[in-house]
């Protein structure tokens, strides 16, 4: 109601006023206090009642009987105007039995498989969305529960102080046969190989097993480790050979070391990604995948729709505020190299020369008289290199016409060649340039490289010896 009356006052409580007032009048409301409007009553006169004559009342009634006619037409047109031309009766309208649902923009989801693909529209062009069933990624964690491990390692280490000190290091794997061998990254064991540490592997019910390290490459970061067990359940080997971008991917493993058994889902982001892991890695062709994979992850299985693994989770990017790029060695790369470990320990297929080798930035190489290239800090005895004449403290300059910038050049390079084929060599030693002639050899059971003698002086003041030691000496690191 009106606020004001029509004196432009406000009412505040005031009683009845004089006939010239507002028909809007200040009443008392349900606590007897003035405030509420309601409208002055006014007397009412009756009004005086007059005859209806004979012919009003014939004249009313014909006007009434038109009216009439004129009504019932038009409902007969209405209704007979969409009757169906064969048929004299209206269609029967069915009786609604539920009240329909409120209309959604949601699309409705079916029961159908989850490999449906989008098809696009006929007359639109567009694509409908795929059928999804929820299932799917139960189904696979159901299985990921019964071949997915968990893998660490209790090391020592002498800290910046010289303290000793404990970390553990965590990782996963996946079963590969029913007796007990198991995948995983060369990474994931690589510091417990090196240092002679125990390797647990933690089964989903809680069980844990001591492995053995059955072999490993570290130049396709694959290793396969060994527990005493039967009657395990081995994943299923899928093909990463078919997988195109946008196929859904599900990484099961043990993020942070913590998160044990973890399974998260994206797609396939791309394939065929080449990839360097750290400095001294050799690229490593990988499908990149947008699923959250973390630290604790490596080693572990993607799987596809399906359940079969197609993936080995290796690497992800690491640079802040970087998200949804993870990396994964495709399965069939990595079949083929667990096969050979388990049957001879190490790859034999592979093209070698038989050399251990760390780089020798260009700084340093002009700092200190040398050339930069890969340092020889091991030769494998028997092997081509030796054969060759090849020795500890060479630096490789080059093989054939490509130039070897460090040891992650002279590993791709050696790998482009296969068992066999002849190259020749060009290395630095003691300041002089030479070159020898290497045939490569199948690869040999991995061996540590071992340190060498103290830096030594040539006659030129030039420095040779143990590179470990000599840039541990000056700048307080190794390679």
């Amino acid at each position: 109601m009106n606020e004001y009356n029509n004196n432009d006052n406000k009412t505040g409580g005031g009683s009845v006023g004089t006939e010239n007032q507002s028909p809007y009048y200040t009443a008392p409301g349900p606590d007897g206090q003035y405030g509420a409007y309601a409208p002055r009553q006014q007397p009412v006169q009756p009004k005086q009642k007059k005859g209806v004559s004979a012919g009003a009342v014939v004249a009313i009634c014909l006007v009434c009987a038109i009216l009439a006619a004129i009504a019932g037409v038009g409902v007969t047109y209405l209704l007979l105007r969409d009757k169906p031309a064969d048929s004299a009766e209206l269609p029967p309208v069915a009786e609604a039995t539920e009240t329909p649902a409120e209309a959604t923009d949601e699309p409705e989801v079916t029961d159908a498989p989850a490999d449906v693909t989008a098809e696009p529209d006929q007359q639109t062009g567009a694509l409908a969305p795929a059928a999804i069933d929820e299932a799917v990624g139960q189904n696979i964690y159901e299985l990921a529960k019964k071949q997915v491990v968990g893998i660490t390692s209790e090391i020592t280490y002498t800290n910046f102080f010289g303290q000793i000190s404990a970390a553990s290091v965590s990782g996963t794997g996946f079963i590969i046969s029913e007796d007990g061998y198991i995948m995983t990254n060369n990474h994931v064991i690589e510091n417990a190989r090196q240092g002679g540490y125990d390797v647990s592997v933690l089964t989903y019910d809680g069980t844990e097993y001591t492995a053995e390290i059955v072999g490993y490459d570290a130049a396709n970061d694959i290793a396969v480790l060994k527990i005493d067990a039967t009657g395990l359940t081995p994943v299923t080997m899928g093909s990463a050979d078919d997988i195109v971008v946008g196929n859904a991917v599900y990484p099961v493993g043990n993020p942070l070391g913590e998160l044990n058994f973890t399974m998260t889902s994206g797609i396939i982001s791309a394939t065929d990604r080449t990839i360097t892991t750290d400095t001294d890695s050799v690229p490593i062709n990988m499908f990149q995948i947008d699923a959250a994979v973390n630290a604790g992850n490596s080693g572990g299985p993607v799987y596809d729709s399906d359940g079969e693994v197609i993936g080995v989770v290796t690497a992800k990017t690491s640079a802040t505020g970087v998200e949804g790029l993870g990396f994964a060695i495709p399965i069939e790369d990595a079949s083929h190299i667990a096969d050979q470990l388990m049957e001879y320990g190490y790859v034999v297929d592979r093209a070698t020369m038989g050399v251990s080798a760390y780089t020798v930035p260009e700084s340093v190489a002009e700092r200190y008289g040398m050339v930069a290239g890969a340092y020889v800090t091991n030769v494998v005895e028997n092997s081509p290199a030796a054969a060759a004449g090849i020795q500890e403290r060479d630096i490789i300059t080059a093989v054939d016409d490509k130039t070897v910038a460090g040891s992650t050049e002279l590993t791709a390079i050696v790998r482009s060649y296969s068992v066999g084929d002849t190259a020749e060599i060009t290395l630095w030693r003691n300041g002089e340039t030479m070159t020898v002639s290497v045939t490569f050899g199948e690869s040999q059971k991995p061996v540590e490289a071992t340190p060498s003698p103290e830096p030594q002086q040539n006659q030129q003041g030039q420095y040779y010896g143990d590179m470990d030691d000599f840039f541990r000496q000056f700048f307080g690191f190794g390679f």
